[in-house]
């Protein structure tokens, strides 16, 4: 089963299954190939986690995430607001679009170390569906000619962005064949030289040099000097079931750990899915979680991770005592203290029980509007995920990781993996993968219903709620207190894989965005298995 956010990247995860590759040939292939279908989510240059679960059993994590550079410092950029929706905000919009806002790629080194690691195929075999989308084009969805369009204005500033996306100054429609050649050329170079191309070869020396010439301060140093890390996964329990996500730099593993500690304590399944009660507790056990990441969740070799005590039991009777089931309420943190929203996730299972969620981005949308003369790669924006003010857990330092809110999770029951899913969505990414796991667990919901169902989210101001969600409880929400704001979607496309106890797969992919499931049943023929009618 291949389950991505695009058919033609789901088509290329299913044919290394069908040539005999593994869950990691598919998943690395799939990904190559979002890059050029979904660029305005995924890219070489950006950064991301894979959870892999394999066939015995063993979970870790790939930790590919984006570093800032050498040259950068915790003053880089001017903060111009301490107020929660406008935190992040900085003169002229310096860490969000443009050279200042690229942060040190790790997503071309982590998948071919995953690959190396642990698929089968060589890199070239892998990489070849992307090159041939790239080289002989494919159909502009909807969705990617909605997310130009939403874009135009920074898009436009890149002469690069500009001919591709916006032919004769207009949003490119959907239906028109895109071919992107010279990025062919790029993954050509990939093929052959390996993650050394851009970690010390011409990619990379390519990418120094246009950002260099544009004001940007990645080097061909911290290039050379990039390294993934692979991470133990963080586990946690909830009614019988254990949960497996990423530990820091994410938030996922902890946080939504400990937001399903503190829901534990009531019965949402008796209150109802969507009800105005279940809703407000969703949303009082988010801004604890929110409040608690502010001052505890960041790179671990820059800020110690009290990880334990967060995913305790004990800990969150604390702070679920706190919560009042007829009013919101505003929550500091419960500990001392020292992103945008444009992703793509995969999720992979082969016959032999190895598993795939993983999570890659190249952070906003088409990243910091920057793409690398002659290569056709987009850069990434991820500075713009550290706090932008100097002084915090997540304030910028010279080669700290970023944090991130991607939640590739898998859920077990009795050791058998029961579920692994993940969505793209920036801060709202962990808080969707909670509500769907309980959306699981407490409201008995199929996976396709799981991964579609309404979303909230809040991270202590406004309460936003999707469209679905009646009138009538966003009135009672209101009367505790909660600022209710609708919002069209609230992160993104969710795929998902359910596994069966008699060996079946169910694939599941949501609204949000251009997923699409493969499944392969079936198999080669085998001596001394069939029908006898007497």
């Amino acid at each position: 089963m291949v389950v991505t956010n695009h058919p033609l990247a789901s088509a290329a995860g299913a044919q290394m299954l069908l040539e005999g590759g593994n869950a990691v040939d598919a998943a690395i292939a799939a990904l190559f190939a979002l890059t050029v279908v979904e660029p305005m989510m995924v890219g070489v240059l950006g950064g991301g986690l894979a959870h892999l679960r394999t066939a015995d059993g063993r979970h870790l994590v790939v930790d590919g995430l984006s570093t800032a550079p050498a040259a950068a410092r915790p003053d880089m950029y001017e903060a111009l607001s301490s107020d929660i929706a406008t935190y992040r905000d900085t003169r002229g919009q310096a860490n969000l679009v443009g050279p200042l806002a690229v942060a040190v790629p790790g997503a071309l080194r982590a998948w071919c170390h995953l690959l190396a690691e642990f698929g089968t195929f060589p890199l070239a075999d892998v990489v070849a569906p992307a090159i041939r989308y790239a080289r002989h084009g494919f159909a502009v969805t909807p969705y990617l000619s909605t997310c130009v369009t939403d874009n135009a204005t920074d898009l436009a500033r890149d002469a690069g962005l500009a001919a591709m996306l916006l032919p004769g100054g207009r949003p490119i429609e959907a239906g028109h064949r895109l071919v992107r050649g010279d990025y062919a050329a790029a993954l050509e170079t990939v093929a052959i030289e390996g993650p050394e191309a851009l970690y010390g070869g011409s990619l990379g020396a390519a990418l120094a040099d246009d950002l260099a010439a544009r004001g940007g301060i990645v080097s061909k140093s911290d290039l050379a000097g990039y390294t993934i890390r692979v991470r133990e996964a963080v586990r946690g329990s909830y009614r019988g079931y254990e949960i497996v996500g990423p530990p820091p730099p994410s938030s996922s593993g902890v946080h939504i750990a400990q937001m399903l500690n503190v829901l534990e304590g009531f019965e949402l399944g008796a209150l109802g899915f969507g009800s105005a009660e279940s809703i407000h507790l969703l949303a009082e056990a988010l801004k604890i979680a929110f409040a608690d990441r502010a001052v505890a969740t960041a790179d671990p070799e820059f800020v110690q991770v009290p990880i334990e005590t967060l995913i305790s039991k004990q800990y969150a009777e604390t702070r679920r005592a706190l919560i009042d089931p007829n009013r919101a309420r505003s929550w500091r943190p419960g500990l001392p203290g020292p992103e945008s929203g444009d992703t793509t996730h995969v999720t992979v299972a082969d016959a032999e029980g190895n598993v795939v969620a993983s999570t890659q981005t190249i952070n906003g949308l088409f990243g910091a509007c920057v793409q690398i003369a002659g290569t056709g790669m987009l850069a990434n924006n991820y500075m713009f995920n550290f706090d932008p003010h100097p002084g915090h857990a997540l304030s910028i330092a010279p080669g700290k990781r970023v944090f991130t809110s991607m939640a590739p999770m898998m859920v077990l029951r009795q050791g058998r993996l029961r579920y692994a899913l993940g969505l793209p969505g920036g801060l709202r990414i962990f808080p969707s993968a909670l509500q769907a796991i309980v959306n699981l667990i407490d409201h008995g919901m199929s996976l396709q219903e799981a991964v579609e169902a309404p979303r909230v989210w809040t991270e202590g101001g406004v309460l936003e709620i999707e469209p679905a969600i009646p009138a009538t409880v966003a009135e009672v929400l209101a009367a505790k207190g909660h600022r209710i704001q609708r919002v069209p979607r609230i992160a993104g496309g969710m795929n998902a894989i359910g596994f069966d106890s008699d060996g079946s797969l169910l694939g599941a992919a949501c609204w949000r965005a251009d997923g699409t499931p493969v499944g392969i049943a079936g198999g080669l023929a085998r001596a001394g298995i069939g029908f006898s009618i007497a």
